[in-house]
């Protein structure tokens, strides 16, 4: 295998933080019942709601099967309820899904921020979220020059 790049090696050691990040946040999670996928969307529907399926589907970049599978449970464990406004799916939190989001929220919050404030100091947090700020802007520059081609 040749020499990666140190661009192609912080790709890969941000990839794969995500997903060890992602790991530990399912197990987190599993207290409440749900998965990282879950307590996403049901922060998007609260954040946004009522809320299309096709929004909800590009604010958690999932694919539309994805979404519908997702719903369905959520929606068959109360969480959730959609309704039909002629062809368009409306979603909004339940009593239910608001009081379990109340509970989960503030906890995976901590979950996540463990993981910074263990292993850096303020200083190379502002760093970090700098950094990771002017990659992320760029990112969505080069998405949006390619939308429009």
């Amino acid at each position: 295998m040749e020499d990666l790049s140190l661009a192609t090696l912080i790709w890969l050691r941000m990839a794969r933080f995500v997903q060890n990040s992602n790991q530990l946040s399912n197990d987190h999670l599993r207290q409440f019942g749900l998965t990282v996928a879950q307590f996403e969307a049901l922060a998007h529907i609260r954040n946004f709601q009522p809320i299309t399926q096709t929004d909800l589907a590009r604010g958690l970049t999932v694919t539309g099967g994805g979404i519908s599978r997702m719903l369905s449970r959520l929606e068959a464990e109360g969480l959730i309820a959609r309704t039909q406004d002629w062809k368009t799916k409306h979603i909004t939190l339940t009593d239910k899904g608001a009081e379990l989001l109340e509970r989960a929220f503030p906890s995976q919050l901590q979950q996540q921020a463990s993981l910074f404030d263990e292993a850096l100091d303020e200083e190379e947090k502002t760093q970090l979220h700098a950094l990771m700020k002017k990659l992320y802007d760029n990112s969505r520059r080069r998405q949006d020059g390619e939308d429009r081609a």
